[in-house]
């Protein structure tokens, strides 16, 4: 579980800290078009998960009480469900199915 997980629209960096606990940054984006071009939106959320055997619960640093990210590790892949309204961009999502990308140590924003 440790390490980088990505998908076209997010990332998500994970490791370890013991105790059943995860230190979890997601960044995601969401592409459209207008008038003037492509654009896009982005959104960031970051702090500890607790983990219970495959499947771990996070909600980030200041999103909305409602807010709910299911992270469960399965066959090598990483599928993600969010509930609630987690403060991203708008149309910005956590929800998918990640690849791993790197087992290293990521770098994380709050280093």
């Amino acid at each position: 579980m440790n390490g980088t997980w990505k998908t076209k629209y997010g990332e998500f960096k994970i490791w370890a800290l013991g105790h059943q606990r995860l230190q979890v940054e997601f960044s995601g984006v969401y592409e459209y078009k207008t008038a003037q071009g492509p654009t896009a939106n982005t959104g960031e959320g970051s702090g500890i998960a607790t983990i219970e055997g495959d499947t771990a619960i996070f909600k980030p640093e200041g999103a909305e009480e409602e807010c709910r990210i299911t992270l469960k590790f399965t066959g090598g892949k990483l599928v993600v469900m969010q509930t609630g309204i987690c403060g991203f961009g708008n149309n910005v999502t956590a929800a998918g199915t990640y690849k791993k990308v790197s087992g290293k140590k990521p770098k994380f924003e709050s280093d």
